[in-house]
Formats: structure tokens, C-alpha cells, sequence
């Protein structure tokens, strides 16, 4: 395959879409190696519009990490909309890189990062626009490898039959072995053909390559055993942890997107990993245990990105940025040393007992002052003991009379509905929290000028989650219990005004759900789909629930299951799992057990703080937590002029 660039030929194209500048690269902190000076060549994918996957840090991270190394260059990918897919077909103008514009398929790796299974259908069109084989069974030695990563990446088994392999966990040490490995197979003049390489790779222990592992199934339609078919593949496959962040301070130039884009910021991850425990969260579970970056690494690559970026946002990232053991000192520290340059600073969300109003107001110092951002995620006290969300309505009202008595007038409140063992009664107490939010903010600022916005989403239970087991509450369900809570709240003429009430319907999570607890038998769901047309399903302009029920009527009968099997039907402890034989370091009886103390309402502390609960994560993986306080201050100390 000739690695020439295409930019001649999609040029003349441009004029004819919409956003063209998103397709022309060259943005700042981009990089371009010489083609013939590297001997192993990754193209990187995030599977979604340019304006959402250019912010992505994983794909900005591993971009970095790779052309850092000698001989190696990494370019990137994103996904084209359709009126730029229908001219690239009619004028044969292959899936390119926005880097050099130079052909996908003359890479060697073709990588993509899935937080959603919903960019499924993407991969597919990317891969066909390409000319890459659909099917890895059909792939000759001159494609790439197709492999995937990210969150979804954690139950692969859905697309098993379009990716060669799955990494999963962190990527920055495994895109490392895996190019070492491609390039001594190639510098042996790549014996053994694709098969000869993949099963170097899955014999490392770290690499999932399907087609080495066999799918058999009980005649009422689950899975009876997953077992490999070569010799020297291991039975189980390890996800991969990176221990101390500090030695990975990437991105160290992030990008600066030519188009306007999801996150206008430059983002510094200030640790990884979660150990809340909340049970109906697969990011939580899967990327233990907790490491921080230190507050001296934090501060350097701030300074740095800074500089590089010109970004006038910094945003502190993590799952629950609030838990990092230095926040407050963080905070302040990056307040202080760029209040001269307005410098604004941010957090993804608050968790309620981590909020104080210092901490806020060093957040928002140097920037605008938005709302605030809190997760009770379950609408009753007895709800967020099931699902391990240790907030009582007291603590929430306590902080939003806080945030209300010190300036704020908007509060969001994000819950969601369908949650297991969850009735009518447990989402309509959502109304009840949301006026004694508003009641409580009229009471602290002598103001009726204050608003809270209740959002919700439906629950999609997970795979490596003590939910993963648990019933899908139907689409028809979800949008019944929504339709009585929004009437709730509306027919309350003292406080409804003030309730903004965002929600989704129940359909994407049913389709989400069937394709995150999913196996093999659902890629032919997934094909039929990009087939008829199914394109940038993450997006509710784009997505048809029509399209994947017909699909899936189509394709799952002669199985024996259906949509409900995979999503409103209960797990018992005795099924194999399709992700089973992906080890994520969570001990099965340990998830099990949790499962058994939410339907019995046991809260579980965070191990953080607490003796160890048996998680299985540390000594599975040889890791372990890695948290401050450091009582070290932010570097360097001097005011920046």
C-alpha cells in the first residue's frame, strides 16, 4: 500500500462539506515523521467527529508516547460525517490521517479507542473507507492490525470478528511492548505471516487476540466455555496499570484543534482509578487502584501545557477530582500562580461530601463563576445504598446551601433512573430532593433567583461491575417512570419553574446495554446495521432505534436470543460472562458478593481510607494504592509575571 498523501484528491472535496478546516490537520503540537525513516507506523482512531475526538486524552497520550519513540510515528484518525463518506466513495478517496493525509491502510497498526460501544458502527465505516477487510478472518498480511482499546475495550467480544486484538487497561507501557514486538517481527521479514505476529502478541499475556480462542454455547443459549485453540495463548488475559503517573506526565504538548471542539481547555489527569466503590460504575472498577500524580507533577505539567497551548482553562481531571488527597492545595496553589493571566480552573463534577466552598472558590477565582455540578445518581436514601453512593439528602442540602449562601444561583443534579430494585416511588423522591434544593437556596440568598437543574440518564449495567449481573429495566419502563417524574415536577407551582429537567429516553441505553453485555453472536447486529445505513450512533440526531431493533430481529432469532436476553434478563452466579476470561484484577466472588449487599442495601466503605475489602485488584495486578499527602507545594513557587 503506497503511503502518499490523498490531500490532492480530498482537496477538491472540501468545498462541498460541512466544517472542511477539520479535515486539513496541522494543528498546533501536531507531528509529522518522515515515512520512510520509521519501521513501525500506528494509526490512531477515537470513532467520532473530529470536534469530539480530538479532545480525547487517551488518544492525545498514546499520540505523544509514540512519536516520542525513535523510528516510530503515530498519526490520527477521525471519524468523516456522511456528507464527506458519500463523496469520498463516489471520488475513491480512502479513510485518512489528519496528520500527513496519507492512506489508513498503509499503517501497520490500526488502533481505536472506545470509551462507547455506540462508535461501534464508525469502526466499520472507517474500516471500509480504508479498504481494510471487515472481518479479520479476511485480512491479509500487508493490513493492518486492527486493535482495540479504551473502556469498551474491557468486553470486546461484540466485535470480535472486526478487531485482530484488545488491550485493555492502560495503554502508555502496552503500545510500547506491542511496537517493539512488530518491529523485531518485521525485522525478521515477518515470518509466519498476520497469524505469526498476533500470536506473538496474545502470548505476552496483555494481548486479547480473539480468533485464538474458541465460543461455545449451552443450548439455552449461554456461553459454556471460552477456551484457546493455540498453544502457548494463556486462559485468561491481563489488563495492563501504569504505577506512578509521575513518570508519564503526557500529554506534554497537547493538542490545539483548528475547529471548535467538545473541550476548549487544556486537561491535566490528576489521578487515576477509584476505589468509591460505587457499584453501577465500570470506570470506577475497572482502572483500580487509586495513583495520583503528585502536586509538584501536577504543577509542571500545567506550566507546560500552558506554555505549549495558550489555553486560558485548565481542567483537573479524574473520576471524582475532589478525592485527589492535595486538592485544596492544588487549587489554590494554580489560583495563585496564574491570577495575573485569568487562568480558569475546573473540575468534571463535585461529589457532594467532598465539596467545601474554599475549594470552589479557588476554582473559580481567576475564571467565571458557572454552576455547580453534583452525582446523587439515586434518587431515595435506600437507592444510594444500593448502589454504594454514600450521600444522605442532609449532606446535599447542607452543600447547596453552602454553594447558594456564597454567591451560587445554579445547582445541577445528575441521577439516573432504572437503577436495580429501584420502584416508582425511589425517582419520583428526585422531585422531592430538587424543590428542597430550591427551597433551601431561597431561604440562604433571600432570592428566588436560583435554579437547579435535575438531569437524568438511564442505567446501563456493565461488564467488571457487581451489576453486571443485574436485570435492564425496558425502554417502555424507563420512559413511563420519566414521564411521571417530569409531570411531578411540573405540577409544582411553587418550585417547578425553578427545576430545569433534562433527560434521555430510554431507547440508546437498551441499544447500549445489548451491545455492552453482549458476545460474538451480536457482530452480526452491528454489521447489518452499518450496512443499513447506521452511522455516529452516539448521537441522538443520528442514532434510530428502529434501525438496530429491525437488525436485531433479523439476525438474532436463529441464535435463540433476542434483545431482552442480553438486556432485561437477569445473570445467575453460575453463567460464564463473555468478558470472563478478561481479567480486570476484580476477584468474580468479590463482584458477586457486593452484587448480594446491594440487594440487601450494605454500604461498603472506600479502601482508601479503610482496611482492604478483598477487591482482588492489587495483589492480581502487583499494584497498589498510591496516594498524599506529598506536603510538598507546588512547583515552582514564584508568582509567573
Amino acid at each position: 500500500m503506497t503511503a502518499e498523501s490523498v490531500f490532492p484528491q480530498l482537496e477538491a472535496l472540501l468545498p462541498h462539506v460541512q466544517k472542511p478546516i477539520q479535515y486539513v490537520g496541522g494543528e498546533l503540537n501536531s507531528t509529522v515523521k518522515p515515512w520512510e525513516e520509521c519501521d513501525v507506523r500506528w494509526c490512531l482512531m477515537y470513532p467520532d467527529a473530529y470536534e469530539v475526538g480530538l479532545p480525547n486524552q487517551g488518544v492525545m497520550i498514546l499520540y505523544e508516547v509514540l512519536n516520542e519513540r525513535e523510528g516510530v510515528l503515530a498519526e490520527r484518525t477521525y471519524s468523516v460525517w456522511p456528507d464527506l463518506e458519500a463523496l469520498m466513495r463516489e471520488h475513491d478517496v480512502p479513510q485518512f490521517t489528519v496528520d500527513s493525509h496519507r492512506p489508513v491502510k498503509a499503517f501497520d497498526v490500526f488502533g481505536l479507542s472506545f470509551s462507547t460501544e455506540l462508535g461501534y458502527t464508525n469502526m466499520l465505516t472507517a474500516l471500509d473507507l480504508a479498504g481494510i477487510p471487515l472481518e479479520a478472518k479476511d485480512r491479509t498480511i500487508d493490513d493492518p492490525i486492527v486493535l482495540a482499546g479504551g473502556h469498551a475495550a474491557f468486553n470486546p467480544e461484540p466485535i470480535a470478528e472486526f478487531i485482530d486484538c484488545a488491550v485493555i487497561g492502560d495503554g502508555e507501557q502496552a503500545v510500547l511492548e506491542i511496537t517493539e514486538i512488530i518491529r523485531a517481527w518485521k525485522a525478521e521479514g515477518r515470518p509466519g505471516g498476520r497469524d505469526e505476529l498476533l500470536l506473538r502478541l496474545a502470548k505476552t499475556g496483555g494481548v486479547y487476540v480473539p480468533r485464538f480462542y474458541d465460543v461455545e454455547y449451552l443450548p439455552d443459549g449461554r456461553i459454556a466455555r471460552v477456551v484457546p485453540n493455540q498453544s502457548g495463548v494463556p486462559w485468561r488475559v491481563s489488563k495492563h496499570t501504569v504505577m506512578d503517573l509521575d513518570e508519564w506526565p503526557y500529554p506534554k504538548q497537547p493538542l490545539v484543534p483548528l475547529a471548535e471542539t467538545v473541550h476548549e481547555r487544556m486537561s491535566v489527569e490528576i489521578f487515576r482509578g477509584c476505589t468509591r466503590g460505587c457499584r453501577f460504575c465500570q470506570a470506577g472498577m475497572i482502572t483500580r487502584p487509586v495513583r495520583e500524580r503528585s502536586i509538584t507533577g501536577i504543577g509542571e505539567m500545567v506550566e507546560k501545557g500552558l506554555k505549549a497551548t495558550g489555553f486560558e482553562e485548565v481542567g483537573l481531571l479524574s473520576l471524582s477530582s475532589a478525592d485527589h488527597t492535595e486538592i485544596g492545595e492544588v487549587a489554590k496553589g494554580l489560583a495563585d500562580r496564574y491570577e495575573a493571566d485569568k487562568i480558569g480552573l475546573s473540575l468534571p463534577s463535585t461529589r457532594v461530601d467532598a465539596f467545601n466552598v474554599d475549594l470552589a472558590n479557588e476554582l473559580t477565582r481567576n475564571g467565571r463563576r458557572s454552576g455547580l455540578t453534583f452525582a446523587p445518581e439515586g434518587g431515595s436514601e435506600r437507592m444510594r445504598k444500593v448502589i454504594n453512593k454514600m450521600v444522605s439528602e442532609e449532606d446535599l442540602i447542607r452543600t447547596v446551601a453552602t454553594a447558594y449562601g456564597n454567591g451560587w444561583r445554579q445547582v445541577k443534579l445528575y441521577f439516573m433512573c432504572g437503577l436495580p430494585t429501584e420502584t416508582d416511588e425511589d425517582v419520583l423522591q428526585i422531585a422531592d430532593m430538587a424543590t428542597n434544593v430550591i427551597a433551601k437556596g431561597r431561604e440562604v440568598s433571600k432570592s428566588n433567583d436560583i435554579r437547579c437543574t435535575v438531569s437524568i440518564g438511564g442505567f446501563v449495567p456493565k461488564p467488571h461491575t457487581p451489576f453486571q449481573w443485574a436485570p435492564q429495566l425496558s425502554a417502555e419502563e424507563t420512559d413511563a417512570r420519566l414521564e411521571k417524574l417530569r409531570d411531578r415536577i411540573r405540577g409544582d407551582k411553587k418550585y417547578g419553574r425553578s427545576i430545569g429537567f433534562r433527560y434521555h429516553d430510554g431507547k440508546p441505553g437498551i441499544i447500549e446495554g445489548l451491545l455492552s453485555r453482549g458476545d460474538r453472536r451480536i457482530g452480526a447486529v452491528i454489521r447489518a446495521v452499518y450496512e443499513d445505513g447506521g452511522r455516529f450512533d452516539g448521537w441522538r440526531e443520528h442514532f434510530s432505534y428502529d434501525r438496530w431493533m429491525k437488525c436485531a430481529e433479523a439476525m438474532l432469532p436463529e441464535q435463540g436470543v433476542d434483545v431482552d436476553w442480553y438486556t432485561t434478563r437477569e445473570r445467575t452466579y453460575e453463567e460464564v460472562l463473555p468478558w470472563d476470561h478478561l481479567d480486570s484484577g476484580l476477584d468474580k466472588d468479590w463482584l458477586w458478593e457486593d452484587w448480594q449487599d446491594a440487594l440487601d442495601e450494605t454500604e461498603v466503605e472506600d479502601c482508601r481510607w479503610t482496611p482492604c475489602f478483598d477487591c482482588g485488584v492489587c495483589p492480581q495486578m502487583d499494584t497498589h494504592i498510591q496516594i498524599g499527602p506529598t506536603g510538598k507545594k507546588l512547583l515552582p513557587l514564584s508568582v509567573v509575571k
